[in-house]
């Protein structure tokens, strides 16, 4: 019998997947704390988290009878994969399950980004009438950057695509692609000639504080940043400077560097910024795909 511990919050049917395994013990603890779950890791043969459990090398440590960690999402930044190798344990993902929401968030917030939805709403509900003040532009004809062109990279160029823009793509381990009107090209030319730049990419050595304030400086004026990656792609005041002094027209963010970020964070109170909680992955469809992957991943692995 191999005892499951779901630390994190999935959907009903990929429970239901897993509970229905007769060499399963599944134990939902979904509120526990990293003093308890490095407490009784030892007792588990698999565990399976989301973004809001931290797997240390603590944790890791005592994880005697751990044989596999899975993450229900794309990063696994929240796991000491090192520490996990050195003790044999698998870490896997769910690289598939919830790229569509989380390419549709990208759009929403390119399209409110050149629209100015979040701002005019507000001004709006205040009783004012600026019409002039909002005036947009469109994203027809315009190009899209996409860093990092796995699968939710993809999905995003597809409805690009869609929407009559132009695309050019970066990704170091990417040769080609399958995707008409797409352009594999480097990272430079990606900056330097983008209208919006959307980050789909993991967080890495190589991919922390991508965006800086040298790598800005070579940005168009009036560029839109998107970031519904990871925290700490971007350099956040950096990127407020830019925004403070008109080089960049607006952000989408949905990760921060710190999660929840603090109320003192410099985005908070901005203009031409789109703030959302780290939601990429929270539609319907995509938790319960995320969920349905994560009992897959577990149910093929103990076969």
């Amino acid at each position: 019998m191999f005892k499951i511990l779901i630390a994190d919050t999935i959907a009903k049917p990929g429970l239901e997947d897993l509970k229905k395994n007769p060499n399963f013990e599944v134990i939902e603890k979904t509120k526990i704390t990293p003093e308890e779950l490095t407490a009784e890791i030892g007792a588990y043969h698999a565990l399976v988290v989301r973004s809001r459990t931290k797997v240390t090398a603590e944790m890791i440590e005592k994880a005697d009878n751990m044989k596999l960690i899975v993450r229900g999402g794309v990063g696994t930044d929240n796991i000491d994969k090192k520490a996990a190798q050195v003790k044999g344990i698998a870490v896997k993902n769910t690289p598939k399950a919830s790229s569509i929401s989380v390419a549709e968030l990208v759009m929403g917030m390119l399209l409110s980004g050149v629209r100015e939805l979040v701002d005019a709403t507000a001004s709006t509900k205040l009783g004012k009438w600026e019409k002039k003040r909002f005036e947009g532009i469109e994203i027809f004809d315009k190009t899209l950057g996409i860093v990092g062109y796995g699968n939710i990279g993809k999905e995003i160029a597809k409805r690009a695509i869609g929407m009559g823009m132009h695309v050019l793509a970066y990704d170091p381990y990417v040769t080609s692609t399958d995707i008409s009107g797409v352009k594999l090209t480097n990272l430079d030319e990606v900056l330097r000639t983008s209208d919006f730049i959307t980050l789909n990419c993991p967080k890495t050595d190589e991919t922390k504080g991508l965006i800086n304030e040298k790598s800005i400086e070579i940005l168009k004026d009036g560029v839109g940043i998107i970031n519904c990656s990871r925290g700490g792609i971007i350099d956040e005041v950096a990127l407020k400077s830019a925004i403070d002094k008109g080089k960049v027209a607006f952000a989408g963010i949905d990760v921060y560097g710190t999660e929840p970020p603090d109320p003192s964070h410099p985005f908070f109170g901005m203009e031409k910024v789109i703030l959302t909680p780290h939601v990429g992955a929270q539609t319907k469809e995509g938790q319960t795909r995320v969920a349905i992957e994560v009992a897959a991943v577990i149910n093929d692995f103990f076969k």
